[in-house]
């Protein structure tokens, strides 16, 4: 079986996108599947490459037994569209822009991510870098949710 290939974006991959790929990362190893998966995480923004993870973020995380402390980030890049079988964005700010650099043949990979929250009231994951630690709890949360809905999605097809 080939390995499913998952890229999750936000603006500056500091905040939500490395903490989608810690959460995602934790699920599919306490679900016993980390074979099947491949998972990174990008920013549509060259703001902060090769930085860790927001502190606020890693303290989020950290809190809740999820390491983001190997993260790095990175910006998107023009083969992450044809490598990654899924792109999922964090709002569709972020949606847009990768739609707009994506060549056409790979559009049908690029989606909200909180599309596989159908508990969620908000379609976009927030951005918390301006706001206070309530904000990471929030995003937190929502990753958690849209993770949980991603995965059980994705292995019925497998």
């Amino acid at each position: 079986m080939s390995q499913i290939k998952v890229l999750f974006v936000c603006m500056g991959n500091i905040c939500r996108s490395p903490t989608a790929e810690g959460v995602f990362n934790k699920f599919i190893t306490d679900k016993g599947t980390t074979d099947h998966f491949i998972i990174d995480s990008a920013g549509t923004h060259a703001y902060h490459i090769g930085e860790q993870a927001d502190s606020r973020a890693q303290q989020t995380a950290r809190s809740r037994g999820v390491n983001l402390s190997t993260i790095r980030a990175r910006k998107v890049a023009l083969e992450d569209f044809e490598y990654f079988d899924h792109i999922l964005a964090m709002d569709r700010e972020n949606l847009d822009i990768l739609l707009s650099e994506s060549p056409q043949v790979h559009q049908h990979k690029i989606k909200l991510f909180l599309d596989y929250a159908p508990g969620a009231d908000e379609s976009n994951v927030p951005d918390p870098y301006y706001g206070g630690q309530n904000g990471f709890n929030h995003v937190f949360d929502l990753v958690e949710d849209a993770s949980k809905g991603f995965y059980h999605s994705v292995m019925k097809q497998i």
